[in-house]
């Protein structure tokens, strides 16, 4: 299914209150960017939209440029995460671009990957992170076209995308790079918030942009913990979006 046919079918993100914001899921070929500061969880939000696919025996690839394979088992292990089978029997597959590859790895991205979407019918892509991504291109027009392909080739395979990305620092609600959201088709952004009333702070989702669909727009608190990312959807009564 391409971004010129549009669809009602949602895919789950494997997050229950995430995906009753967004109105039972990511509508299917979107591409989602998810951007935090350091330890907001994006990284554990991405396994949790993988391997969700897995139930329903969708194909997935995780591109990884900073965590090897094993260190993300290991991480999905931890969180209970069923990775393990879809890795098995090849349902799932974890890629780590090597940076000292650079070269070999902008062309594949630029040029083939899409065939790669295509033939192999793979449902979700992660991206984690394409803030490192960015990093492989040492100019700003070749982070563009890299960017910009692999957001086309999702778009043309058909396939729903998930792309991970470092918030500003100093402006916390929008991407390093600051061009990522404008390639997205939705924005969901991880964050945190001080308590109001003491030196406490706590962890919030927002869903800033989703094309085509209504969602919630309040500021929703989450936890991280050993199930994962766990939205709190009755803290915050988002049901008139």
């Amino acid at each position: 299914m391409s971004a010129s046919e549009p669809t009602d079918e949602r895919l789950s993100t494997g997050v229950a209150g995430l995906d009753e914001m967004l109105g039972g899921g990511i509508p299917a070929g979107h591409l989602v960017l998810v951007t935090g500061l350091p330890g907001t969880g994006k990284t554990t939000l991405a396994l949790q939209f993988l391997v969700a696919g897995l139930a329903r025996r969708e194909k997935g690839i995780y591109l990884s440029l900073d965590e090897e394979p094993d260190a993300l088992r290991a991480t999905a292990r931890s969180l209970g995460l069923a990775l393990e089978p879809g890795l098995a029997d090849r349902t799932v597959e974890l890629i780590r671009l090597d940076p000292r590859e650079t070269k070999s790895s902008l062309e594949r991205l630029r040029a083939s990957f899409r065939d790669e979407l295509a033939a192999g019918h793979v449902r979700r892509l992660v991206v984690d992170s394409v803030s490192l991504l960015n990093m492989l291109s040492d100019n700003e027009p070749g982070r563009r076209a890299t960017l910009f392909a692999l957001a086309n080739a999702c778009r043309a395979a058909g396939t729903t995308a998930l792309f991970t990305a470092e918030a500003d620092p100093i402006h916390p609600e929008v991407s390093r790079d600051g061009l990522s959201e404008y390639v997205a088709d939705g924005v969901i952004l991880l964050g945190y918030q001080r308590s109001p009333d003491g030196p406490s702070v706590s962890l919030v989702l927002r869903v800033l942009k989703m094309r085509r669909t209504a969602h919630a727009r309040t500021v929703q608190p989450y936890t991280l913990g050993p199930n994962g990312l766990v939205v709190n959807a009755r803290a915050v009564d988002f049901s008139a979006r």
